[in-house]
Order: C-alpha cells, then sequence, then structure tokens
C-alpha cells in the first residue's frame, strides 16, 4: 500500500527547470532556454482559449521533506485528517498534489491580475475588464485618482485596500502596498503558479454601488465545463458562502440565510468561464455583477489553497470526483 506521504507525479515528464524572473517585463524566463511571456505570449498559439495554448505542464519528481510536512501539518489542522498525496481523491487533495506535482507554465500569467486582463479582454470582450488606473511599485504620496478605487498588488492573494472617501490612512495603504511588493506570494502554502509573476501595485475603480463589495460569484471549472458556482456575501465584514449547481440548486448546507437570487448574467457568466477554463483539468473563475452586466474578477488554481472545510464534507469528495474523472 503507498504511503500517505509519497507522491507520485504524472509518468514521462521533465524534471523542472530553474525559474529566474526579469523584473517589470512580464516574462518568464528558464534555464533551459525557453522563455513564457505572461498571458498573451502564452496565448498565441490558440487565440480561443488559454487552455488550449501549448502548453509545458512539468512534474517535479523530488520534494524536500519540510514541503510534505509543510503540506501535511496545514491539511490535518484544518480538516483534521490525514492527507493523501499518493492517491489524492477530494478535491482539497488534489489542490496539494497539484502544489507539489504541476508546473503548467501558463498558469503565472493567468493568476497576474495584471497581464490578464489582456487575455480576457482578448477572448471575452473589453467590457468583461475593470480598467487600470495606475500600475507601479510605489504609491505615489497623494492619490490622484478618482474616488472611490482599490489598491491591490497584482501578484499576491488578499492583498488590497479600499478608498472611499478620502478619509482613509493613506500613509497606511502605502506602507502596506510596500510591504507587498518585498515580497514573492505563494512559497509559504507552496503554491507555485504565483512564482515569477513581477510584484507590483495596481489601481482600479471600485466595483459595486453604494460603497459596497458587489457579491463575487466564482465558477469551478473541471474539464472545460461549470460544475459549480460559489457565492461570497458580505465579504467584507461577515464573509460567508453559499455553494450551487449550475441550474442555482443549493449545494452546501442549509443556512440562515435566504437563497441568494442568481445573477442577471448567469448564463453569460457560465459561457465566460468555460471559455476561459478550456484546456485545464481544474480552474475557478471569478465574476461580479454591477447593474446587470457581468466583470471578470479574477483566475486561481488554488482555492484556499485547499485548506478551507466543505460543509457538507461530501461537496469535497464530490468536486474530486468531477476533478478526476472529467
Amino acid at each position: 500500500m503507498a504511503s500517505v506521504f509519497s507522491v507520485h507525479p504524472p509518468r514521462g515528464e521533465a524534471s523542472t527547470p530553474t525559474r529566474r524572473n526579469e523584473p517589470g517585463d512580464g516574462t518568464y524566463r528558464y534555464d533551459d532556454g525557453t522563455d513564457q511571456l505572461a498571458a498573451k505570449r502564452c496565448m498565441t498559439d490558440a487565440p480561443r482559449s488559454p487552455g488550449t495554448a501549448v502548453a509545458r505542464v512539468i512534474a517535479e519528481p523530488r520534494h524536500s521533506w519540510m514541503r510534505i510536512a509543510r503540506l501535511h501539518l496545514a491539511y490535518g489542522w484544518r480538516h483534521r485528517r490525514l492527507l493523501s498525496l499518493a492517491d489524492p481523491k477530494s478535491f482539497t487533495e488534489l489542490v496539494q498534489h497539484r502544489k507539489l506535482t504541476n508546473r503548467d507554465l501558463r498558469m503565472p500569467g493567468l493568476i497576474d491580475k495584471v497581464a490578464v486582463k489582456a487575455v480576457v479582454a482578448d477572448l471575452l470582450g473589453p467590457q468583461w475588464v475593470t480598467p487600470t488606473l495606475w500600475q507601479g511599485h510605489e504609491l505615489p504620496e497623494k492619490p490622484p485618482w478618482p474616488r472611490p478605487f482599490v489598491v491591490k498588488s497584482r501578484h499576491g492573494c488578499n492583498q488590497r485596500r479600499f478608498v472611499r472617501t478620502g478619509q482613509e490612512d493613506w500613509g497606511e495603504i502605502r506602507r502596506a502596498a510596500a510591504r507587498w511588493v518585498r515580497r514573492d506570494y505563494g512559497g509559504w502554502l507552496d503554491e507555485q503558479g504565483y512564482r515569477g509573476i513581477p510584484r507590483g501595485i495596481l489601481v482600479e475603480p471600485f466595483v459595486g454601488e453604494t460603497g459596497t463589495l458587489p457579491i463575487d460569484y466564482k465558477f469551478y471549472v473541471f474539464h472545460g465545463q461549470v460544475r459549480c458556482v460559489q457565492v461570497h456575501i458580505e465579504r467584507e465584514y461577515r464573509h460567508r458562502w453559499i455553494l450551487f449547481d449550475p441550474d442555482w440548486h443549493r449545494l452546501s448546507r442549509r443556512t440562515d440565510d435566504p437563497d441568494p437570487a442568481p445573477p442577471a448574467a448567469l448564463d453569460a457568466m457560465i459561457d465566460a468561464a468555460q471559455i476561459l477554463g478550456r484546456g485545464f483539468d481544474f480552474v475557478r473563475v471569478d465574476f461580479y455583477e454591477t447593474g446587470g452586466t457581468p466583470r471578470f474578477g479574477e483566475m486561481t488554481f488554488y482555492p484556499g489553497s485547499g485548506l478551507d472545510p466543505f460543509d457538507p464534507p461530501a461537496l469535497d469528495a464530490m468536486l474530486g470526483r468531477f476533478w478526476r474523472d472529467g
């Protein structure tokens, strides 16, 4: 019987070349002579879908015991059960397995919050993309942009600040942004898709009405097909989520929250998520809706780093089957 501590990468895959990032130009360079330009260069062979581009998916056959131990400890702490990397079956186990074995070179350009906008505009149309007011490495001493707006990192996750009234502590926001830029993201949770994304800050108009964050619709796309939608509500103050199937039947456990109505643009969002998700065994594609109009949010390959439990736990097994079986 295989040990839960062993990892079996896909057969016939090459070892991982060493990556060297060239800061600021969006290019990911490797010692074997290849280079990958974030987003658009990854798409040149297949303009119809990011997932159909010629991809190099690289398995890393050797893993340090520290990385594996870290995954087991974090997973056990969050899920209260052992992690099987030798034979992953649940969705959250497959996320951990992806961290160790998958080096798909398309990922950085689609995680990069700046580079992915060109891909989405090309595939879905510019109306799906929130415009960038500014991007760089150091915020100015005074913000020149019309309020409300959002400051976020291009290379990380959950690194953002909102400016609504002008009464916010701009000095604190500048210091936070400087901290984000000082270090890469993803290493401490072994999310290798973040490695090599150029560090930076971007500023966007606030998406939402009356200063309130809009509902976040997160589409789980398995092998090019949307299988469920995770609806995140009251994200700023009392964040919680409900899981639905594409026909808007609740999958997660009943709570005091009534089922929110489906977005007016649900069908368009499903079509868009499936366009962006073609060619990947799994990716989550996020959208907002403002005034009945859909707006792209981001793409992620490690939802919750695979550490957020599902309620009921049977959902974890169900999503794992979608991932494994196609």
